[in-house]
């Protein structure tokens, strides 16, 4: 195999291909970077029997032929190369990395012992790609990072005839984002799950997020059911967790009367400095009246802190115990001058349910509810 490739163009492919690996494996094989090189240019290719990363660019072959060689350390020689075409060529076991005046030789690994790349299904549909990234970002913050339970660590995609959601829980709290899905002339009335590890879909928003449009298929096959991403010749898949995606909708309330409008810079802020006298995992307590918002933080005996910000409040006073982080967390993601904190009831009068984050346009106007965030209020602070 012989080729020559633009440095640049080479060095995002490698970065892209070894991008999702994990970065210890059992099998060291599954930490190589496949490489064809054949007429019409090259593909590099990863996978580690959950993820796959695959991705076609051109380059000028003089002699075709495939080779496997160690991802991460080829992605850091390419980053790395001076500013001239890369010269990649194989002998035996060996495969020589030249450009300019720098000159690497690496060890191939056995191609014939690599997995196949998964084939990709029918195509399910079309997102546009910025839309989808923004709405990835925004829910797989509220995913659960504890692989005890498997469940909860992925993002639940739900595609119902031209809409698609996207959910996530880590039984603290729930993010819920829908956006448009084009389901062109496959679309059903039959609603479709797949339910997505949340780090893989992270990098997909971010890689995929200014390509357009992102096609998504979504395929099972052997047993085995597979998520595809592809877009601008680029192509991840990712095996779908197994198990029930617990019922999370239901706990969003159809209406709410009580809740207040709070500039959501303004609540971010104070959130950040009355936090920083709490003990770890401690929680805000958030007063809410017609006087405004009353943020109270019972630190240790050597520190504790008050802020009072303005609040709009319609129906009653309410005070509620947050984890600061947490509610950061969905403030963060709202994307609107304003916010709106709902607050929900429970059987127990003194008890309150869960809050309710949304979008607030201004403040009398409320925003899209495309976003909902809902986060569980601590027992309330003694």
């Amino acid at each position: 195999m012989k080729f020559q490739v633009n440095r640049d163009v080479f060095s995002e492919a490698v970065s892209f291909a070894v991008k999702l690996l994990p970065q210890r494996t059992t099998l060291p094989i599954l930490s190589g970077v496949l490489i064809q090189a054949n007429a019409d240019g090259l593909v590099l290719s990863s996978f580690d029997y959950e993820v796959s990363s695959q991705t076609e660019i051109q380059a000028d072959v003089e002699e075709t032929g495939t080779v496997l060689v160690s991802g991460r350390l080829l992605a850091e020689i390419a980053g790395r190369l001076p500013n001239a075409p890369v010269r990649v060529a194989t002998e035996e076991s060996r495969i020589s990395v030249s450009c300019g005046s720098a000159s690497f030789t690496l060890l191939s690994m056995p191609v014939e012992e690599y997995p196949s790349i998964p084939e990709i299904g029918e195509q399910s549909g079309v997102v546009p790609a910025e839309e989808f990234a923004a709405a990835v970002a925004q829910v797989a913050v509220a995913a659960s990072r504890d692989d005890v339970t498997p469940v909860i660590t992925g993002v639940q995609l739900e595609v119902r005839e031209n809409n698609l959601s996207l959910v996530a829980t880590d039984r603290y709290r729930v993010a819920v984002r829908e956006l448009d899905w084009d389901g062109g002339s496959v679309a059903s009335e039959e609603s479709v799950t797949a339910l997505v590890p949340a780090r893989t879909l992270q990098e997909v928003g971010k890689t995929f997020g200014h390509s357009g449009t992102i096609s998504v298929s979504i395929t099972s096959r052997d047993d085995r059911e597979l998520i595809a991403f592809s877009a601008e010749k680029k192509t991840v898949t990712s095996l779908l967790i197994k198990g029930n995606f617990p019922p999370v909708r239901r706990l969003f309330p159809e209406t709410v009367d009580n809740y207040a409008v709070v500039n959501t810079a303004e609540l971010i802020e104070a959130t950040r400095r009355v936090a920083l006298v709490l003990e770890r995992e401690a929680a805000l307590r958030y007063s809410f009246s017609a006087d405004g918002l009353t943020l109270e933080a019972i630190g240790s005996e050597q520190a504790q802190a008050s802020e009072t910000i303005d609040a709009i409040l319609t129906g009653d006073d309410t005070v509620v115990s947050l984890k600061p982080q947490f509610l950061l967390d969905g403030l963060g993601a709202v994307h609107s001058e304003f916010v709106r904190v709902s607050f929900t009831k429970t059987e127990n009068p003194n008890k309150p349910g869960p809050v309710l984050i949304t979008s607030q346009s201004s403040r009398e106007q409320a925003g899209a509810d495309s976003y909902r965030y809902l986060l569980q209020p601590n027992l309330l602070l003694r």
